[in-house]
């Protein structure tokens, strides 16, 4: 791994490496380390060398949303009044739990978010009672998601 101008170069082995975790997180560090033949040493070393460079920001677990009911995927274009009010509906956006994530964005709206509700009925709910309630927000465009096509990190 090299680092020029705050943007590092991998080598093939640390490809493998990520490539191996990123298709499986849980994969064993030893099963790697035998499929590239190196030690399991040496495959900690990179990994702290990658997480400590931030290309690795972290693991997590992803839950299945269905299984806790929640079937309506949508995307909020969020106008606001003036663009001095973004932080503060950040502020408030962030306070609610269906909102996956957060977008500053150029065109016509001032935010885009990504949400998650049980059904119709609950995002209704959010942008009558809690999104359009945000002090500065002029209106709203929403964009419900029927299918997920494709879900992906970027290719290492």
């Amino acid at each position: 791994m090299k680092v020029a101008n705050e943007k590092i170069e991998i080598d093939g082995i640390d490809k493998e490496i990520l490539r191996s975790l990123m298709e499986d997180a849980r994969k064993p560090i030893l099963e790697i380390a035998r499929k590239i033949g190196i030690s399991g040493a040496a495959i900690h070393q990179r990994l702290r060398k990658l997480e400590a460079s931030k290309l690795i920001l972290g693991s997590q677990f992803v839950v299945n949303p269905k299984i806790l009911g929640y079937s309506t995927m949508a995307f909020i274009g969020i106008y606001l009044d003036k663009a001095i009010r973004n932080p503060e509906a950040v502020r408030e956006l962030k306070n609610i739990p269906e909102v996956l994530e957060c977008h500053y964005t150029t065109g016509n709206w001032s935010i885009l978010i990504k949400i998650l509700c049980k059904d119709n009925e609950h995002l209704m709910s959010l942008l009558n009672h809690k999104i359009q309630a945000i002090k500065g927000v002029s209106r709203t465009e929403t964009f419900i998601s029927l299918h997920q096509q494709i879900d992906r990190q970027i290719k290492i």
